[in-house]
């Protein structure tokens, strides 16, 4: 099997303390509390779980703390070296932490997890193909029955969100009205790496050609996708408000008026009993 693009283990070997910190940033928190509710509404409450391209571990820690048993896997080699030095100054213990490609998991067990996380690795494997080796794999290491939440960069979320993130990409028409289909950024950019945008028809589809059952979807920014600056804002001149946000964000993440256009899409699916 082909590694992944070395160019995708070169960026997140250099992220690591970023990504660790990522999720406490204002507007990024709103996908740590979509995932969270995610997970309390359809995962078991106890059970072993896999935690595939988790990078520094910050969901593996989440789970950990819920009482769950938790693998982590990741393409980055620093990314593991961190986790595994974070989960001892936390106190806590991973069943594993493993380096490894999402799309080659026979360092696992199949039908071993009670549930599985895949965040991260099918935003950068780039063909279709490969992407049905990452599912088939998750398909393979989950019980019968048993959830998973599998995520997708939406490029209909992302075309809103780059009027605050990225407005001088606007001065090229054909370049963001490509956006509004299936998209590819090969490269290593300053901004992000090679990667790969779903609009969230093709997602879903990709999820059932795998022989997922798609329970359900959400928007991972929920209403507030796209207002980065505004919800920074908010986080720091009005906290209470900022907290109704996130509460609001979690209850209506999975209403169809919001999650199909936000910039990370998350999918729930469940391996057929």
């Amino acid at each position: 099997m082909e590694p992944m693009s070395e160019v995708v283990r070169r960026y997140y070997d250099r992220q690591v303390e970023r990504e660790w910190g990522r999720l406490e940033q204002p507007y990024r928190r709103l996908e740590l509390v979509t995932t969270m509710h995610l997970i309390e509404r359809y995962f078991p409450k106890s059970g072993h779980i896999a935690d595939i391209g988790g990078g520094p571990g910050r969901y593996t820690v989440e789970l950990l703390r819920r009482g769950f048993q938790v693998t982590l896997v990741d393409l980055s080699p620093r990314a593991i070296a961190f986790a595994k030095e974070k989960l001892v100054e936390l106190g806590l213990r991973a069943e594993a932490t493993i380096c490894a490609d999402a799309r080659d998991l026979s360092m696992l067990p199949s039908a071993a997890f009670d549930g599985a996380l895949l965040m991260g690795p099918l935003y950068h494997i780039v063909d279709e193909t490969g992407r049905g080796r990452a599912l088939a794999e998750l398909h393979r290491v989950l019980k019968p029955g048993a959830p998973a939440i599998v995520s997708f960069l939406n490029p209909w979320g992302i075309l809103r969100a780059g009027l605050t993130e990225f407005p001088k990409e606007y001065e090229d028409f054909d370049h963001v009205r490509a956006l509004l289909a299936d998209w590819l950024q090969v490269g290593d950019q300053e901004a992000f790496t090679e990667a790969v945008f779903l609009t969230p028809s093709r997602a879903l589809a990709e999820l059932h050609a795998a022989g997922f059952e798609v329970v359900s979807h959400a928007g991972a920014e929920g209403f507030a996708a796209g207002l980065l600056e505004e919800v920074t804002r908010l986080s720091e001149e009005a906290p209470a408000a900022y907290e109704n946000v996130l509460a609001l964000v979690r209850e209506t993440c999975e209403l169809p008026q919001f999650r199909d256009a936000t910039e990370h899409l998350h999918a729930v699916v469940r391996k057929p009993a």
